[in-house]
């Protein structure tokens, strides 16, 4: 089996430039609509869409892998390092701490040169205690294949198909100074493109003992928050690929088993990555329903524990509202909590459902 890395002109990728740009069009009117509609949003409501999108983008990444994190956790670490109120979540886990670092490091400071030493941050940050599951892994260095030869494998033990197989450790120091190279390099490459060979070149490398996936796509929303010159993110990528799971394996693999002629990925990628453009709005849905709700009722005087428990219930929020809940959430007694209902519900923003024990609250979204 001859791999993509033992071409004689290997990594001198090539593409049917036709194709690409009938793409590269179609994405960057997609931009332009997106980014015009969230910039009369304002300041609040697009950072209100980054942490949404960051957090999906983030979960939907790992979810690529077989990992789940907690959504609550990863919101509230993004939610602080952004400065929105998190309505009183903490994060817990060190383990996805690190993965927003990561994240946050990408798309945030996406102006910023790409080096070894900020690309072994990263690894660190995805595996601050040095074991991935059960297993110690090298952290914040490359492998070393001390226990042979980096394979992608699936299936059970005794039955593994080998989907491929990495270079050599011994010559990942000098790759991989080629790939930071090209992703610094000022060059005629549209960010949009580099993001997709990027992301195939860093794959092909599998450089660390474990989390190329996800480095992988970090560096991809790295270059994609260079081509959009923001750091406002209102599209998930890694949602999209998340999607299309086995597509994006099979035309991973198939590309790295062909020639240097990268068409049919780059086509892939771009494509998707149109998609998840377009369709971002359905992500952002419950960030721009919020903000016309406050502003509809911009004329009402809240207090701060309504304002707290109003933005939590529109926040994605888990079973029925009830009066308990109210006074969990603000820490408050239930005189307290019942006040502030009856109060919405004289306003109108609240309605009440059930009776007795099973007496819940909704918002009055549209009235």
């Amino acid at each position: 089996m001859q791999y993509i890395y033992q071409n004689t002109d290997w990594n001198k990728f090539s593409w049917n430039g036709d194709k690409i740009q009938n793409l590269l069009l179609k994405i960057k009117k997609a931009q332009g609509y997106l980014f015009g509609k969230m910039s009369n949003l304002g300041f609040e409501v697009q950072n209100s869409a980054t942490l949404q999108m960051l957090t999906e983008n983030i979960i939907k990444s790992h979810e690529i892998e077989g990992e789940l994190l907690d959504r609550r956790s990863v919101r509230s670490s993004i939610a602080i390092r952004l400065g929105i109120d998190t309505a009183g979540e903490t994060p817990y886990s060190r383990n996805v701490e690190g993965v927003v670092e990561m994240m946050l490091d990408a798309t945030q400071k996406y102006s910023q040169i790409m080096t070894k030493e900020r690309l072994l941050g990263w690894h660190a940050a995805l595996f601050p205690l040095g074991y991935s599951g059960m297993y110690q892994i090298k952290v914040a260095q490359y492998r070393d294949d001390e226990l042979g030869k980096m394979q992608v494998v699936s299936g059970y033990h005794g039955r593994e198909k080998v989907h491929y197989v990495a270079p050599n450790a011994c010559v990942l120091e000098k790759e991989m100074a080629d790939l930071i190279s090209y992703i610094n390099a000022k060059d005629d490459v549209d960010d949009l493109v580099k993001a997709g060979v990027v992301h195939l070149w860093f794959v092909i490398l599998h450089p660390f003992d474990d989390g190329n996936g996800r480095i992988a796509r970090a560096l991809t929303d790295m270059l994609l928050a260079r081509s959009d010159e923001n750091e406002f993110r209102f599209y998930s990528m890694s949602s999209q690929i998340q999607k299309n799971r086995k597509e994006y394996y099979d035309i991973l693999e198939r590309t790295q088993k062909g020639s240097m002629d990268i068409t049919a990925w780059l086509e892939w990628f771009l494509e998707n990555l149109l998609i998840a453009i377009k369709s971002s709005e359905e992500i952002l849905a419950e960030v721009i329903e919020r903000a016309e709700f406050w502003h509809k009722h911009s004329d009402i005087t809240f207090n701060e524990r309504q304002r707290k428990v109003l933005n939590r219930v529109m926040d994605n929020f888990e079973g029925n509202l009830t009066s308990t809940k109210w006074a969990k959430m603000c820490n408050c007694s239930q005189d307290t909590a019942n006040l502030d209902i009856n109060d919405l519900l004289d306003k109108k923003i609240l309605k009440r459902l059930g009776k007795g024990r099973n007496t819940h609250y909704k918002i009055k979204i549209r009235t």
